[in-house]
């Protein structure tokens, strides 16, 4: 177990994953990461489809062609979706329990990459969130957020540099 900030000098994207399945308590662990982070008026606009099939891991890995092709090599995804009927605030909520369950990947030393998927386009004509949709029988109005990847590492990233912080981007009182 790391103190946080050693957490988050740890985590980093990760896109090489070994076949190692996870344990079904690795996998609880995630998740319920997930359901323990914060929303907006307590709404609980989120929610999570996991997927482990290889089959489906592939087709998902297709979502945004060329920049989400490490998700077939993953040995778990996260869909995470928001329902915006329930709250304005939908994409923060999602965004928070996505992290959530990256910070928690680190800490158990499993592998993670956010793959971004609302705004984002499968083809000229489809968006990469009316991919996922169909593929995995989403209903309306539920949106999706990103997929998360996950996995064991094939090898551990550089930890980022504290003393490379980009301090110059903070503003104190006002701009």
């Amino acid at each position: 177990m790391f103190d946080f900030q050693s957490l988050l000098i740890r985590r980093r994207s990760i896109r090489n994953f070994s076949a190692e399945l996870l344990s079904p308590d690795e996998i609880r662990r995630i998740i319920e990461a997930a359901l323990l982070s914060p929303t907006s008026k307590n709404k609980h606009s989120w929610e999570f489809i996991a997927v482990e099939e290889k089959e489906a891991l592939s087709k998902l890995s297709v979502c945004k062609p060329g920049s989400a092709s490490f998700v077939a090599d993953a040995v778990l995804a996260v869909v995470v979706l928001g329902n915006p009927l329930i709250s304005d605030a939908w994409v923060e909520d999602a965004s928070i329990a996505a992290i959530n369950m990256q910070l928690q990947a680190e800490e158990l030393g499993i592998g993670s990459c956010w793959v971004q998927v609302r705004n984002r386009n499968y083809s000229d004509t489809i968006s990469a969130g009316e991919y996922i949709n169909a593929l995995l029988e989403v209903p309306m109005p539920l949106e999706v957020l990103c997929v998360i990847a996950f996995g064991k590492k094939v090898k551990e990233r550089t930890p980022a540099d504290p003393d490379n912080l980009h301090w110059e981007k903070v503003h104190v009182g006002k701009y």
